[in-house]
């Protein structure tokens, strides 16, 4: 992640009002070389689903919400996506590469695998305390969402495997003794951390990175 500019705090990023605040990329990411800033009404209403599905919930939010939101009309919202279940799987992934790299720190071949690992439980504990937090938006869909099959689903997992698949590079370069099975463990201590901080329930703040150094320990990596 992109180093904070000089006299900013490391988590003033969090702290931010809206959703897609917290994902700035998602947006810019959309933009094109020459093309104005002006968002499109494609953008408005992906922006518009990402933050009412993330804060009042999936099922709770119909398309008139949505288009009324966007300032975009319910007919221009069906040409674009043609259903409810599509604009849910596709504003998750228009955001899904930010949600990453809330957590997800930029590539450093000179970092040692620990401390990348680590690195990620330090993101995770930023994000979780900033007032917009309502948990990870990849688990919130699929638990709201009781078909397997729901395109957001497969959206939702795709993602999730992908910050498994960090973990195992990671413990890979660190020579763990079990690389696949030290990811698994790693992205069940994140996803219980995320479930933990909604939930309110964990003591002590730093209770996911010291189970991680655990974990890391008995797999020998330094």
């Amino acid at each position: 992640m992109a180093p904070c500019p000089p006299g900013r705090q490391e988590t003033d990023r969090f702290t931010s009002a809206g959703y897609t605040d917290l994902f700035p990329d998602a947006i810019t990411r959309h933009k094109l070389s020459g093309v104005t800033d002006t968002p499109t009404p494609r953008q408005k209403l992906l922006d518009a689903a990402a933050d009412l599905f993330y804060r009042q919930g999936i099922g709770t939010v119909g398309v008139d919400l949505v288009s009324k939101a966007a300032g975009v009309s319910k007919r221009t919202l069906y040409q674009q996506f043609g259903s409810k279940d599509q604009l849910i799987a596709e504003s998750l992934d228009a955001h899904g590469d930010a949600i990453l790299g809330l957590y997800i720190p930029a590539g450093n071949p000179d970092a040692l695998a620990r401390q990348q690992i680590l690195a990620v439980f330090d993101g995770l504990s930023g994000w979780t305390t900033a007032e917009t937090f309502r948990g990870c938006p990849f688990v919130n869909t699929a638990t709201e969402l009781a078909d397997p099959g729901h395109p957001a689903r497969r959206v939702a997992r795709d993602y999730k495997l992908r910050l498994r698949d960090y973990f195992a590079r990671q413990a890979e370069r660190g020579q763990a003794e079990d690389p696949q099975r030290l990811a698994d463990q790693l992205i069940v201590v994140f996803d219980g951390a995320i479930v933990q901080a909604v939930m309110g329930t964990t003591r002590h703040p730093d209770a996911a990175r010291t189970a991680v150094e655990a974990l890391l320990d008995a797999h020998g990596v330094p």
